[in-house]
């Protein structure tokens, strides 16, 4: 439910009566809302980050937080996908013990994906759950992982297969750290843009592909309106279905083939990277099924191109990536469960989905087999 404010959203969990999520140009009203929603002053606070956004915003977190509660420290581990395991989480709680964190006291994540999942499963975990906050600093982290209470962390090379479902008690999204990224990160972000029009809003699709050029030169009023309409997208779904039991799937759109190229491609190929090549397979799929125009599927694909993403990888063996899908954790009865499109902007779960077809669509992506061919 959208605040009239416009500067916030809430989020309906139904538990513990949901969320804030504040969007805001600085982080300067940081500590006012953590003490409103978390009141800080009470307790101790541990800022959980890794080592490339450390340099960038640590201090300057810090710095607010010094004197606004009872005791801070920081938790840094090295930046990238590889420290996302039960290793680093072993280390934090490690941290957390000898700090003497108590349930009372207070986790902030402060990062991408990686941090924020990590840090919350942590959270979930640690004295069977501390509260924690998002304060996420990527694209990608605020239209997306952020939010919704989706935590966890890799095992081996199986992706998020160990976490749980923990709603932060707030998310602080600061629009002027979206100038720091490489333009790599912004990229990956954008994929989950274009697939929140893909599987709910054709007209917002269509926005993001109008406004092509001023996203690209990260216009900040553009990257507001964009970051606020994903977000919507994001927390719609997301209050329907709190605990993926239905709806909610929808959101893996790419997910399932991208997740496999992730296993084989990290750290080459990021996150973002992957899932867009995967929404670039599902569509493909959409389109031999027959749901797809000949015109919509290749606006589809080559608007990867329009927002530097990939449409096809190279190193890849297309019979393995589909044996991969066969390990996601999204499986259903021994049946994957795939997210296809009816139509741009309304997508639905089909657990019909053959190897051939997947098949096809992975030697669609796959650059190696399209110069073989």
């Amino acid at each position: 439910m959208q605040d009239k404010t416009e500067h916030r959203l809430f989020v309906n969990t139904g538990a513990d009566d949901g969320y804030t999520i504040y969007f805001e140009d600085g982080f300067e009203h940081l500590k006012d809302y953590l003490e409103k929603d978390c009141h800080i002053t009470s307790r101790k606070v541990c800022i959980v980050t890794d080592s490339t956004v450390h340099q960038l915003y640590a201090d300057a977190i810090r710095a607010l937080l010094a004197d606004a509660c009872t005791y801070l420290t920081t938790f840094v581990f090295p930046a990238g996908e590889q420290s996302k395991t039960l290793s680093t989480v072993r280390d934090l709680y490690e941290h957390l013990i000898l700090e003497r964190f108590e349930r009372k006291d207070l986790i902030l994540a402060l990062g991408g994906g990686v941090v924020g999942d990590l840090a919350g499963y942590a959270a979930a975990t640690y004295l069977r759950g501390i509260d924690f906050v998002q304060v996420p600093t990527t694209l990608l982290a605020q239209v997306d992982s952020s939010i919704g209470g989706k935590t966890g962390v890799d095992f081996d090379s199986y992706k998020n297969m160990v976490g749980a479902f923990y709603q932060p008690k707030l998310v602080y999204m600061n629009f002027q750290v979206l100038s720091t990224l490489t333009d790599e990160q912004f990229a990956c972000g954008m994929g989950e843009v274009l697939k929140h029009g893909l599987i709910k809003n054709a007209s917002y699709y269509e926005w993001t592909i109008e406004h092509l050029s001023e996203i690209a030169d990260r216009e900040l009023d553009i990257l507001k309106h964009m970051v606020l309409e994903s977000c919507k997208i994001k927390c719609a779904v997301v209050e329907k279905d709190v605990k993926e039991h239905g709806e909610r799937a929808l959101l893996n759109f790419g997910h399932t083939i991208g997740h496999a190229i992730e296993k084989v491609k990290s750290p080459q190929l990021l996150h973002g990277q992957c899932v867009a090549l995967g929404c670039v397979a599902a569509a493909y799929i959409s389109y031999q099924r027959g749901f797809l125009s000949t015109e919509e599927f290749y606006e589809i694909r080559d608007m990867n191109v329009g927002f530097d993403l990939m449409f096809t990888v190279d190193g890849i063996d297309s019979e393995q990536i589909l044996r991969l899908t066969k390990s996601d954790k999204k499986m259903d009865g021994g049946h994957v469960k795939f997210v296809l499109l009816k139509k741009i902007g309304k997508a639905f779960i089909d657990t019909t989905v053959t190897d051939e077809e997947m098949l096809a669509a992975i030697d669609f992506i796959n650059a190696d087999k399209l110069m073989l061919d």
